[in-house]
C-alpha cells in the first residue's frame, strides 16, 4: 500500500483516521476517468477506411488505353457469344473497367482514362456488332445501331472516369515553382 503525506482536504486524498480526529496521513487513491463513450459505428468505419493502405497508381497512358480496350473487347465477345450481341454484361464491364483505369492511372497521365473510354467502347462495339449477313454495309449498320442503343453505358463510363480523374487532379499537390523574388530565403547581393 502506497502512502503519501497529504494536506487535509487535498483532492483525491482520503483520511485514514476516524472522523473528528486530526488527520496525520492520507492514502492517495487516483480517481478513475469515466468510461469513454463508444464511437459511432460510421465514424469508426471511416477511420478504418482512412487507415487502409491505398495502392499506388501505376498505369501509364498507353497502359490505360490498352487495359480498357482489351477488357472491353473481351467483354463484348463474351456477351456476343452468350447473349447474341453486346448488351448489359458488356455495359457493366465497360463501366467497371473505366472506373478501375481512372483509379490506377499515373498522376502524369490522368487525362488518358476519360479519353481511352470512348475509343475502347467503339472498338468493342465494332468488333462484336451483329452484321446481319450484309457484309460491310451490314457490319457498319450494326456498329451504328449498337452505338446508338448503348449510348447510356458509353456516357456513364466516360463521365465516371472523368469524375474520378477530376477528384484525383484536385487532390494533387501544387507543383508550381516559386519565382526567385517570392522565395522564402533571402538572397545576398552578388559581389561586383
Amino acid at each position: 500500500m502506497d502512502q503519501h503525506s497529504a494536506r487535509p482536504g487535498a483532492p483525491g486524498a482520503a483520511p485514514t483516521t476516524a472522523p473528528g480526529a486530526e488527520p496525520t496521513a492520507a492514502v492517495y487513491r487516483p480517481q478513475r476517468p469515466a468510461p469513454a463513450r463508444p464511437a459511432h459505428p460510421l465514424a469508426a468505419l471511416l477511420r478504418r477506411l482512412r487507415a487502409v493502405q491505398r495502392p499506388r497508381p501505376r498505369l501509364t497512358g498507353l497502359g490505360t488505353g490498352v487495359l480498357v480496350t482489351v477488357v472491353t473487347v473481351l467483354a463484348g465477345m463474351t456477351d456476343a457469344a452468350l447473349f447474341d450481341g453486346p448488351g448489359v454484361f458488356f455495359g457493366v464491364v465497360f463501366v467497371a473497367v473505366c472506373a478501375t483505369a481512372a483509379v490506377y492511372v499515373r498522376p502524369y497521365d490522368l487525362v488518358a482514362a476519360p479519353v481511352s473510354a470512348p475509343i475502347a467502347f467503339a472498338l468493342g462495339i465494332g468488333l462484336t456488332a451483329d452484321s446481319g449477313g450484309g457484309g460491310l454495309v451490314g457490319h457498319l449498320l450494326g456498329l451504328f445501331t449498337g452505338l446508338a442503343l448503348m449510348t447510356g453505358w458509353l456516357y456513364t463510363g466516360t463521365v465516371l472516369a472523368a469524375l474520378i480523374v477530376a477528384v484525383r487532379a484536385l487532390r494533387l499537390p501544387s507543383r508550381r515553382r516559386r519565382s526567385r523574388r517570392c522565395s522564402a530565403a533571402r538572397r545576398g547581393r552578388s559581389a561586383r
